[in-house]
């Protein structure tokens, strides 16, 4: 354990300094440039509220499942569920802009990305060090994936790069809470939870100011070679891998 515990703690070093190569500022700025006349009316405030309440619960879900992967097997079934109701509001949260298939299909990448956090938990947990590397991996692709399917969905207003960037140090702070819970040092998980925290609120505003920009009257989402099957797939029949460990 303590020398995956070190590993650990240089993989988030290296993972964190990569991801904040992205310009915050730009970020921060990109809320408040070029918005339509939606912007600080009723309806915007009503939105950037809702955005916030809905990623602020995706944070706080998240870590008390995680708790609960590692500390309470009983509690963890119906956390899980909780939390992947979240992931189906957030995107419900974008069909008055996007349109209920954009909306499922933005469901679908969030249940995915908390799925992919299911074997980087189980290696850390089983000091499995191939295997952790393998599945953090798995889970930054994810964050590629969302920032694609944001950037095709509104390609005027959302940049792939910046958002999928923006994701993977979401995922580099959940990585860092989760260890020290592992470890038990809440009081250190705590801390970083409260940053992670910060930094999606963050998030949040951006998502929000970019979906009060322009909207395409109709979203073309990406497709296989055959155009019948969404790029990204369906969890349908998928395997619920929480449930297998617990």
């Amino acid at each position: 354990m303590k020398k995956l515990t070190i590993i650990l703690g240089l993989f988030i070093a290296v993972a964190t300094a990569n991801a904040q190569q992205m310009d915050h500022s730009e970020m921060n700025s990109a809320a408040s440039t070029e918005l339509t006349p939606l912007h600080k009316t009723e309806k915007y405030y009503e939105l950037n509220k809702a955005m916030r309440e809905l990623w602020s619960a995706h944070m706080y879900w998240t870590l008390i499942t995680v708790d609960a992967f590692f500390n309470d097997p009983k509690g963890l079934d119906a956390k899980l569920q909780r939390l992947l109701q979240n992931q189906k509001d957030i995107g419900a949260a974008i069909v008055p802009f996007y349109g209920e298939a954009a909306g499922n299909q933005l469901a679908e990448l969030l249940t995915i990305h908390i799925q992919d956090a299911v074997p980087v938990l189980q290696a850390a947990r089983d000091d499995n060090k191939e295997a952790l590397d393998k599945a953090v991996k798995d889970w930054y692709a994810n964050a590629k994936d969302i920032g694609d399917f944001l950037a095709a969905a509104n390609p005027d207003n959302w940049n792939a790069k910046e958002t999928g960037a923006a994701l993977e140090m979401h995922i580099t702070h959940t990585i860092a809470y989760s260890v020290s819970i592992l470890k038990g040092d809440y009081t250190q998980s705590f801390g970083g939870y409260e940053e992670a925290l910060h930094h999606m609120l963050q998030l949040a505003g951006y998502f929000n100011g970019r979906n009060c920009k322009t909207i395409p009257r109709t979203v073309q989402l990406k497709s296989t070679s055959n155009g019948n099957k969404p790029l990204y797939g369906t969890t349908a029949g998928r395997l619920n891998p929480f449930l297998q460990l617990s």
